[in-house]
């Protein structure tokens, strides 16, 4: 049967060290090489949690030669460019950008704003985006749509609720929507802005780790149906992704554990050397060190950007950024969405990706358990929950968008620490292997 086998390399010829000059930029050590062949449940609320912690950066980590004018007293974001071509984008990253009101108003199309957030981020970051948006600048109109919080109300229903309010205040092709929140809250709004009218502009501001690392970057954008997540939707780019490290102050510890799952992953499959820092610095990282954070999200969306640069459409390469993916969506899918954080379940469907590999004979034991300590230190879940059966995986897993030809194709890792392939190419008994190995039936 035909399938789709992309296996690469990377290398990053950078030291990974937070305090590095200001004019640092990574180079790669040699060029990327992608070979393609054939065609072939409880409902918890967690809340905002205030922290005390003052996260002020004081320095400059400057990802490449932008420049953004602004007040010579508050510190320059990190630019991290999306290369698209006429669709590229920056990738905006430092403390108080909320602040900072011409990086966002430079960005807005027309003289209306659609808002786009969710209860429990409204209170706290509504009012100074809608200040961001307005400030010396009246002729522009902010509307606002507040969803319900959670991964269960990513549906078709809840996006009406934006489609409702956009048609009630009239907005026009010029609009802006603004996507402010977490992953939920990004892939709805864009999805919306890619629909409404046939696509109208849209801006990511992510508040958790995990949209700020993954999934606020590259344009992909949907909702979930019952049969399986994120069925429903498109690729659309936003105009610019603006990420305030300062809104990690008041995000709850499971949250900020669930995000650390996708910075993990950008290590396992083409960066070496980022999960080697990340070996040395998880605590620092649990501890919401502001250097180390901004670190770590300058250098997810790094690696994140220049994949999508190179594969926006996912034909290939993009689809390795779905590392234990397609288990964890199935523990999504079968456990109940909201019953686990899409990181959790990422994290669980990491380590039986990496079983599998091991299984296949393609890493050696060294690896396996360096991916089960680093989750363990970042306080995630190694196995999925005890309710999961092998028939609940295959059922959910029969419909992943990776199937090709009724074949599943996975990610797995193969080779040395920072290599993977995606491919249908393996042996179908280290799946099943793999599958009974984490299932109680």
């Amino acid at each position: 049967m035909a399938c789709t086998t992309n296996a690469f390399a990377l290398s990053l010829s950078s030291t990974p060290n937070p305090n590095l000059p200001s004019d640092f930029n990574p180079k790669l050590t040699k060029p990327l090489t992608v070979s393609l062949r054939g065609s072939g449940t409880a409902d918890l609320n967690l809340g905002r949690l205030a922290l005390s912690r003052h996260t002020q950066l004081t320095r400059r980590i400057c990802a490449n030669a932008t420049q953004v004018t602004m007040d010579q007293s508050v510190a320059a974001p990190t630019i991290v460019e999306v290369d698209l071509g006429n669709r590229s984008y920056p990738i905006y990253i430092g403390s108080g950008l909320l602040d900072q009101h011409q990086l966002l108003q430079k960005h807005v199309h027309g003289k209306k704003v659609l808002v786009v957030t969710n209860t429990t981020i409204a209170p706290l970051y509504l009012d100074k985006v809608v200040d961001a948006l307005t400030r010396g600048n009246p002729n522009v109109s902010v509307e606002n749509v507040i969803l319900p919080d959670g991964e269960k109300y990513k549906n078709m229903e809840t996006l009406m609720k934006v489609f409702d309010k956009a048609i009630e205040s009239r907005l026009d092709r010029r609009c802006t929507f603004v996507a402010l929140g977490g992953g939920v809250i990004g892939d709805m709004c864009g999805f919306a802005a890619a629909a409404f009218l046939r696509g109208v502009n849209f801006i990511q501001i992510p508040t958790t780790v995990m949209a700020q690392v993954d999934s606020s970057v590259g344009g992909k954008t949907g909702i979930n149906h019952p049969l399986g997540k994120n069925l429903i939707g498109a690729f659309y780019q936003p105009q610019c992704v603006l990420v305030d490290t300062n809104t990690l102050d008041t995000l709850p510890d499971r949250e900020l554990a669930s995000g650390l799952a996708e910075v993990i992953k950008y290590g396992l499959i083409r960066d070496a050397e980022f999960f080697e820092w990340q070996e040395k610095n998880m605590e620092k990282l649990m501890a919401r060190d502001p250097d180390a954070l901004a670190y770590a999200i300058k250098r997810s969306c790094e690696n994140k950007a220049e994949v999508v640069s190179l594969d926006e459409k996912e034909s290939g390469l993009r689809a390795t950024l779905n590392l234990g993916h397609t288990f964890g969506h199935a523990i999504e899918t079968g456990f109940g969405y909201g019953g686990w954080l899409h990181g959790e379940a990422v994290a669980a469907g990491t380590v039986m990706a990496v079983d599998m590999s091991y299984r296949l004979g393609w890493i050696d034991s060294s690896i396996v358990k360096r991916v089960n300590d680093i989750l363990l230190r970042a306080k995630l879940p190694t196995t999925p929950p005890e309710t999961m059966t092998v028939e609940m995986f295959k059922s959910v897993m029969a419909v992943d968008k990776k199937v090709a030809d009724g074949l599943l194709r996975l990610i797995l890792l193969k080779g040395p620490l920072g290599n993977c392939v995606f491919t249908g190419e393996y042996d179908r008994k280290a799946l099943d292997d793999t599958l009974a190995a984490f299932c109680k039936s």
